[in-house]
């Protein structure tokens, strides 16, 4: 058997490296070196977003839109959210794809009075304060969602069915804004509420629902009749308060030109009889000619002051016939 003789090794010069290579590999480090550093150390902030720095783990401030420059990581960590964008959650249901979808568990609840009633809102909300958002709830939505329930439940467990669907709607609405504003400002959640809208509140589907909707349609109607005669009154009203107001400043126009038109009268008549008074004479035989005017229109009268001792004579009968006769005498017989 052969000895087993171990090779010998290759004594040759190692292949030498392709001049320049080195530099390349060096140049290709370095860039890699750069972008790593820049991707950590560069970022860009949205115009409906705040980035929050943390520095070792620790919160230290927070950035509004634009370029920023930080530490590179882990020395400095950075965390954008969009903190001025209006976001929305839903309660009582779930819309996807403009599919609605309801959730039963939480919209139906028991309200004041022991009715079960179905409330659908929808939540709108934005971030008010980065670092409590990010340190003081883990699950801002689910914390969010049951907020929303709780107050939901609170205010409608204490308001009565009827109220509730019909002219309480927009009551408890409020009241339940107010108390989830309330919730966000006691645990610190760094959440603004900014709106809270039912959607629907009502009994849940079927007879007692119908019925519901008979009541509502009914006041609805009521109302409707109360509003039109409510115009009819506004219209009716001051048209006949006018009318009004004319007849009465007539009447007192009136009164006030029988009085003057009394007054003209009685001026007058004390003028006729301040001078009646002072010539009674004169007014009697004046009234005595015009009543035999009135009851003798064709007599022909003559007036004579037959006063003294002498009885005067006018010899007027002879007189008026003269000139009878003298148109007998040269016109004919005279009769």
């Amino acid at each position: 058997m052969e000895p087993f003789v171990l090779p010998e090794p290759d004594r040759r010069r190692p292949s030498s490296l392709p001049p320049g290579l080195m530099t390349k590999i060096v140049i290709g480090l370095v860039i890699v070196l750069v972008l790593i550093f820049g991707s950590s150390t560069f970022y860009t902030v949205q115009e409906h977003e705040k980035a929050a720095i943390l520095t070792l783990g620790k919160y230290t401030t927070e950035k509004e839109a634009g370029l920023h420059f930080k530490l590179p990581f882990p020395i400095q960590q950075v965390i954008v959210l969009p903190a001025k964008k209006t976001q929305r959650i839903q309660i009582g249901f779930r819309e996807v794809g403009g599919k609605i979808t309801p959730v039963e568990e939480e919209a139906m609840m028991i309200t004041g009075d022991e009715n079960i009633l179905s409330a659908d809102a929808v939540v709108e909300w934005n971030i008010s304060d980065m670092r409590n958002y990010l340190y003081n709830i883990d699950n801002a939505e689910l914390f969010l969602r049951n907020s929303a329930s709780a107050a939901i439940r609170s205010v409608i467990g204490a308001t009565a069915l009827d109220f509730a669907i019909t002219e309480g709607k927009t009551e408890v609405q409020g009241k339940v804004k107010e108390r989830l504003i309330e919730m966000q400002t006691k645990y610190q959640t760094g959440i603004h509420i900014v709106d809270l809208k039912f959607q629907d509140i009502e009994p849940p589907a079927g007879d007692v629902q119908n019925a519901f909707k008979d009541v509502t349609n009914a006041r609805e109607e009521k109302n409707t009749k109360i509003n039109i005669a409510t115009k009819y009154e506004n219209d009716i009203l001051p048209r006949e308060r006018g009318n009004a107001q004319a007849l009465l400043e007539n009447a007192e126009a009136q009164k006030k030109s029988r009085i003057l038109n009394a007054q003209g009268d009685v001026a007058k008549f004390n003028a006729l009889y301040a001078e009646y008074a002072n010539n009674k004479s004169v007014t009697e035989s004046r009234l005595i000619i015009e009543t035999l005017e009135k009851i003798l229109p064709n007599a022909k009268i003559f007036i004579s002051d037959s006063t003294g001792e002498t009885v005067k004579y006018l010899p007027i009968n002879e007189l008026l016939r003269t000139p009878a006769a003298a148109t007998g005498t040269t016109g004919g017989t005279a009769k």
